[in-house]
């Protein structure tokens, strides 16, 4: 593991306290059905009731795993570098009796068997934490079975630059869309935590240049998710801030 990954590591570590805080209320809301957006349903409603076996990558706190369950998936298998987020997740789909487990592994280099996926399911803050792009792509295309599906849905890559200026959209002086990394201490998890920046142009050809075939690719001006007590001017609708992709493993790629 190298230096970058390890501090990361650490600092989920620290953040994840609050999935073992927030224990009974991520319980609950999971018991409720946990979370998949509308945009994400539109994109996966027909994959899902094929009912595929899904990988979930860097699955955090594992609240969109019911939904996928619930969905149509017959089994979700969650990998995160956080023991603290594995243990509480896992606990959790016990008690629930949902059809998921949790492993702690390091991306890429998942420790999951070759073809062992009809869908990877990944994003909502997960890009960010990548040092090599084009090894996670193939990673993702090792786990995928012949014609299985990779779904992404992340913050987009211009989202780190805008300010978050309640009066006018702007780009951050601090920032670049082009720039290899930055530090993020004002998002979660903070703690000195290193985010990498990829633009849309490098996610899409790691994508293909893993054998994947990009069938679907959309921009949207709403955040994953919104910080509290934030209303940034750069979300009212004019801007990119999440994006989603789908795409298929082409039958020749090597596993």
């Amino acid at each position: 593991m190298d230096p970058t990954t390890r501090a990361n590591r650490a600092a989920w570590h620290a953040a994840g306290e609050k999935y073992e805080r927030e224990y009974d209320d991520l319980r609950d809301r999971a018991a409720a059905g946990g979370t998949l957006l509308e945009v994400e349903r539109a994109v996966l409603g027909d994959l899902l009731r094929r009912s595929p076996e899904v990988v979930h990558l860097q699955s955090g706190d594992a609240m969109d795993d019911p939904a996928l369950v619930a969905a149509g998936a017959r089994s979700v298998v969650g990998v995160d570098f956080s023991e603290v987020a594995v243990r509480a997740t896992q606990r959790r789909a016990t008690e629930l009796g949902l059809p998921c487990r949790y492993v702690v592994g390091a991306l890429p280099g998942a420790p999951l068997a070759a073809g062992c996926a009809d869908l990877v399911y990944t994003g909502k803050g997960a890009l960010i934490w990548m040092t090599d792009l084009d090894a996670w792509a193939a990673d993702v295309a090792r786990l995928l079975r012949p014609s299985g599906h990779l779904f992404l849905y992340d913050g987009h890559p211009a989202f780190a630059i805008w300010t978050w200026d309640e009066d006018h959209p702007r780009v951050r002086p601090d920032r670049s869309y082009f720039a290899r990394s930055y530090v993020g201490d004002d998002t979660f998890p903070g703690h000195g935590a290193v985010e990498f920046q990829w633009t849309l142009g490098q996610v899409v050809t790691a994508v293909a240049g893993a054998g994947l075939e990009v069938v679907h690719l959309a921009e949207y001006p709403e955040p994953f998710w919104r910080y509290s007590d934030v209303s940034a001017a750069s979300w009212d609708g004019r801007l990119p801030n999440s994006f989603s992709l789908l795409a298929r493993r082409r039958r020749e790629t090597a596993g």
